[in-house]
């Protein structure tokens, strides 16, 4: 019994150790895989914590610079590549210029023209000017200046009728008559106060905006045109001297022949020299622009008298602000019709002498338009003399009222 006893305490004492062994080791060996996998976690912890910040970093930058592409791309300068297509742009550009060129031209004509007609609706004039939409077959304006009161008087004791007869012709004949005059370089003083008296007499002038002087005979004319354009809508307008005789219904005739033509420009064409020495009379200034010196002008119409159709005046009218003004007033009307599709008039009847000339033509049959001296540029002496010349190469009294234009 003792035997047994102790070989089970034999054997009860050994495997108690062997078991107290294996708890030991176990223990470290726990304690070891513990610690390695906190490690092998904290590291795996640390790369899953850490990697995604620079890929959403490279993420949003790379976003944020696509951004910064697209609003600056307008702005970037072309690459080399993209500059190679300039020179094929360029043409096309062009075309869209003169297209969008064209277009504003077309539309500053019809604003123009928009502009004429509202004018001449809404203008305040005297009853006999302020009919709206009336069509005049001819507007006659006729240059005069402070100091020619004895040639308008003159005139109007000739061939421009008065009173109730130049309203008759306004109503029946569509003829409107007027002396054209400016203002002085002091305006309102006492050159002006006379004009405006003679007009509260006889209201046979127009009054335009434009400072008086020989040397301004361009700028009057274009004035001229640009007001009446906007007063009256006629086929024709005519710009005559005041020391020029003038036979209406004759005129009227000529006139009348051309009706068919849309740009009608009439008068006796000359071709003068240009005079480059100073000093001389009729002197340009710009002699240069015309060639070689003794060179000629081109042709156009003579200043005593001349007439253009409706399309030429509205032409002026609008570009009035860029027409350039030579010296002459005759030659700047010629040039501002050159580069344009115009039918140039010569018709000598418009430029007879005075008599015997226009008598013997008149004898003859053939009533000249209008009459004076070339060595006078118009009739020498015309106070005195257009009476002599208006008897003796005048058409009847009566041709105005029996004329059909």
């Amino acid at each position: 019994m003792s035997f047994n006893k102790s070989r089970g305490a034999g054997i009860g004492g050994g495997g108690g150790d062997e078991l107290v062994l294996r708890g030991s080791v176990s223990k470290k060996w726990t304690f070891l895989l513990c610690l390695g996998s906190f490690c092998i976690g904290l590291l795996f912890t640390n790369r899953m914590w850490t990697m995604p910040e620079p890929k959403e970093i490279i993420r949003r930058s790379t976003l944020e610079v696509e951004k910064m592409n697209l609003v600056a791309g307008d702005c970037a300068p072309k690459s080399i590549g993209d500059a190679k297509d300039v020179p094929g742009e360029v043409p096309r550009t062009q075309d869209v210029i003169q297209t969008l060129d064209k277009t504003i031209s077309n539309l500053e004509m019809e604003l123009a023209s928009a502009k004429a007609t509202q004018k001449s609706m809404l203008s305040v004039a005297p009853a006999s000017e302020s009919t709206g939409k009336r069509k005049y077959f001819m507007v006659i304006g006729i240059n005069t200046a402070f100091s020619s009161r004895k040639r308008r008087d003159s005139v109007r004791a000739t061939w421009m009728p008065q009173g109730e007869k130049r309203r008759k012709m306004e109503e029946e004949k569509g003829i409107i008559i007027r002396f054209i005059i400016g203002h002085s370089a002091t305006s309102g003083g006492i050159l002006d106060r006379a004009i405006d008296a003679e007009d509260r007499k006889h209201g046979d002038f127009m009054r335009l905006d434009h400072v008086e002087g020989y040397l301004e005979l361009a700028a009057k004319t274009k004035a001229y045109f640009v007001a009446a354009v906007s007063m009256w809508d006629a086929e024709y307008y005519i710009k005559v001297d005041d020391d020029v005789h003038v036979n209406i219904a004759t005129l009227g005739n000529t006139l009348a022949r051309h009706r068919s033509k849309p740009r009608v420009y009439v008068g006796c064409m000359k071709s003068g020299p240009v005079l480059a020495q100073k000093g001389v009379r009729y002197h340009e200034p710009e002699y240069w622009k015309f060639g070689e010196w003794g060179n000629k002008y081109f042709r156009h119409a003579t200043g005593q008298l001349y007439a253009i159709s409706k399309d030429l005046a509205s032409y002026i009218a609008l570009n009035q602000h860029v027409l350039h003004k030579y010296a002459n007033e005759d030659v700047s009307l010629g040039a501002w019709f050159i580069g344009l599709d115009v039918e140039h008039v010569d018709d000598r009847r418009l430029c007879c002498g005075t008599p015997p000339d226009c008598e013997w033509k008149a004898q003859a049959g053939n009533v000249c338009v209008a009459s004076f001296d070339w060595s006078c540029s118009g009739i020498c002496k015309s106070a005195d003399r257009i009476k002599e010349v208006h008897q003796r190469c005048g058409e009847s009294e009566n041709a105005i009222w029996n004329a059909k234009f």
